[in-house]
């Protein structure tokens, strides 16, 4: 198995256009914050932020790189086509991240030749974003060296999940055994995450509940309307 991302907590640092931390240096000085915490790992979207980060962690933390981009015929968006693993290629990040889902890719191209794309382009290991015990399954026989729960409750099979899927957590624990499995998503309080560790899984990815203040604020602003 692939030991790339260190046993730990993985740091999804990431701004979309319309966030307010988008933009500038901020998402790079994010992942400083988030090394100087003790992460072993930082995700991170699009190329240019992930060059920002290499450029400030100077190596110190492997970055899982993806790129979101929309496509009009494909749901599909976590870097989706061969165009979005050239650019991965040639970027510094450690790790490639993309959708493994079986739903149609943009222009219909298959998971398999994006996976034969980067074991003949590259050495950089690759990480499956599935929301399925199925697709989890698929990507293992696929070849990838990270099977991660991103897109649990986020694909229309899998939609109104509640997450994290402590249950489906423990079955991908169990059921994948030449991937190493990566929990991602809806992890916002320490007993969440103490009961993912329980699973078994042992690599964690966190996003919002650090890096969107935005999405933070709100939660203790909820607090009052509680009162």
């Amino acid at each position: 198995m692939d030991q790339t991302i260190r046993k730990g907590l993985i740091v999804s640092c990431q701004a979309l256009k319309n966030e307010p931390l988008y933009g500038g240096d901020t998402i790079a000085k994010m992942a400083v914050a988030a090394q100087e915490g003790g992460a072993v790992a930082i995700r991170a979207n699009t190329v240019r932020d992930i060059k920002a980060i290499a450029r400030r962690l100077k190596g110190g933390l492997p970055i899982i790189g993806l790129i979101k981009r929309d496509y009009p015929d494909s749901s599909v968006y976590i870097t989706p086509t061969l165009k979005e693993v050239k650019a991965l290629i040639s970027a510094p990040c450690a790790v490639i991240a993309m959708d493994a889902t079986q739903r149609t890719r943009p222009g219909g191209v298959g998971l398999k030749e994006l996976v034969e794309y980067v074991r003949n382009h590259s050495d950089k290991p690759i990480m499956a974003d599935i929301a399925t015990d199925e697709e989890a399954l698929a990507a293992e026989a696929l070849g990838f060296d990270y099977v991660s729960t991103t897109l649990r409750s986020y694909t229309e099979e899998t939609q109104g999940i509640a997450i994290p899927d402590v249950a489906f957590c423990e079955r991908l624990a169990r059921t994948v055994r030449s991937s190493v499995v990566v929990a991602e998503g809806g992890i916002h309080t320490y007993e969440e995450l103490s009961a993912v560790l329980k699973s078994g899984i042992d690599r964690v990815v966190i996003g919002g509940a650090i890096t969107r203040p935005q999405n933070i604020t709100r939660s203790y602003v909820q607090v009052f309307s509680q009162i």
